[in-house]
C-alpha cells in the first residue's frame, strides 16, 4: 500500500462516494490525474491499488473510487445501474479537477470489466478528457456475454421482473450476472489478494430489463486516445467485439494478451505486462515523452500490438 495515500469522499447525488487518492511521488507543480473505478459490483480494495501505486509511481496521480452503494461508499446497498455508475463517473471527474496541484486538462479515466464501459463512455460524454484506458472491456452486453442455458436466462429475468437481487459471480448453470467458466473462481480469488475487501456477492436485477447499456456506440467517433487492454482467452467479455472497436476508434490503441482470460490481469505475468502497456500509454499521452527499451513484463508474456484501421478498411 502507498503510504502517501489518502482517504477521500465526493458528493454523488445525496451520496458520498469513497475514494483513495495517490499522489505523484514529487511536487513537479499541476500534474495529471487518472480516474479510476472498477467493474459492477468491484471496489477500489479488489485490486486497483494495484495499479494506481504503479500510475502515481511514474508521475500521473490516481483517484481511485467506489460506485454509490458499495464499497466503502454511502447509498442503497447493491444497487446496480449504469446510469447511475455513470453520475459517479461524472462526480468523480469534477472532484479530480477540484483538487490541488491537478492538471484539469489532462484528466484519464480507467476501467476493468463494466467499467472499461464506463471508462470510455464518461470520455465520450467530456470533451476535455484527455484518454481513457479499458481493460477487459464489457462494452456490448449482446455480444459479449458468456451464452447461459434458457432456465438460467428465464431465471434472471424473473429475478428483474419481481425486482430481486442476483448473485454478482456463479457457476454457469447458475442465475448470476457473471457466470462464465471459471469466473467466479477468478473473481473470488482477486478478492482474497486485495485489501480487506468488502465486496459483496449481491446486485440488483432490474436494470436487466431496461435497454441493453452498450458503450460500444462511442468509440468510433472517440475524441481522445483510448487504450484497450483485451484477454485473448476472456470468457466474460468476449474479445472480439473490443478488439473491433479499438480499431475503429480514432485514436485507438490495441493491446491483445493471448492466453489471457478475464480476471487474469490483476497478479503475476499478466498483471505486469498489463500495467507496463498502460503506463508507456499514460506517459505519450499525459507527459508527452516516450519510454525506450523493453519491459521485463515483455519478455514474460507476448502481447499483440494491432494497428488502428485506415480510412475504408474492415476490421
Amino acid at each position: 500500500m502507498s503510504m502517501t495515500r489518502k482517504d477521500l469522499t465526493f458528493a454523488s447525488g445525496q451520496d458520498a462516494c469513497a475514494a483513495w487518492f495517490y499522489p505523484t511521488a514529487a511536487d513537479q507543480g499541476a500534474r495529471p490525474i487518472i480516474v479510476m473505478a472498477h467493474g459492477l459490483t468491484g471496489t477500489r480494495r479488489d485490486r486497483l491499488g494495484a495499479f494506481a501505486e504503479r500510475f502515481a509511481a511514474a508521475g500521473i496521480a490516481a483517484l481511485v473510487f467506489d460506485y454509490r452503494g458499495f464499497g466503502d461508499s454511502t447509498g442503497e446497498p447493491d444497487l446496480y445501474e449504469p446510469s447511475r455508475q455513470l453520475d459517479d463517473w461524472r462526480a468523480a471527474i469534477a472532484f479530480a479537477r477540484s483538487l490541488p496541484d491537478i492538471d484539469g486538462e489532462r484528466v484519464a479515466t480507467f476501467g476493468s470489466s463494466s467499467g472499461g464501459g464506463h471508462a470510455l463512455t464518461a470520455a465520450a460524454a467530456d470533451p476535455k478528457v484527455a484518454a481513457a484506458i479499458s481493460q477487459v472491456p464489457m462494452l456490448d452486453r449482446n455480444t459479449q456475454s458468456y451464452s447461459r442455458p434458457p432456465h438460467v436466462v428465464k431465471e434472471m429475468k424473473a429475478a428483474a421482473a419481481e425486482g430481486r437481487y442476483l448473485p454478482a459471480v456463479g457457476q454457469p448453470d447458475q442465475a448470476a450476472l457473471i457466470s462464465a467458466p471459471g469466473a467466479e473462481v477468478g473473481w473470488r480469488r482477486v478478492v482474497a489478494i486485495g485489501e480487506e475487501s468488502r465486496w459483496r456477492n449481491r446486485v440488483s436485477a432490474s436494470w436487466l430489463l431496461g435497454p441493453p447499456y452498450s458503450p460500444i456506440q462511442h468509440a468510433a467517433s472517440l475524441h481522445c486516445p483510448w487504450l484497450v487492454c483485451v484477454g485473448a482467452d476472456d470468457q466474460v467479455a468476449k474479445p472480439g467485439p473490443a478488439i473491433e472497436a479499438a480499431r475503429q476508434a480514432p485514436k485507438g490503441e490495441l493491446r491483445l494478451y493471448p492466453g489471457v482470460d478475464h480476471f487474469d490481469i490483476y497478479d503475476g505475468p499478466p498483471h505486469e505486462a498489463v500495467v507496463a502497456d498502460e503506463i508507456e500509454f499514460l506517459y505519450r499521452h499525459l507527459l508527452g515523452r516516450s519510454l525506450c527499451g523493453t519491459t521485463k513484463a515483455a519478455s514474460e508474456l507476448p502481447r499483440v500490438h494491432l494497428p488502428a484501421l485506415t480510412s475504408g478498411q474492415n476490421p
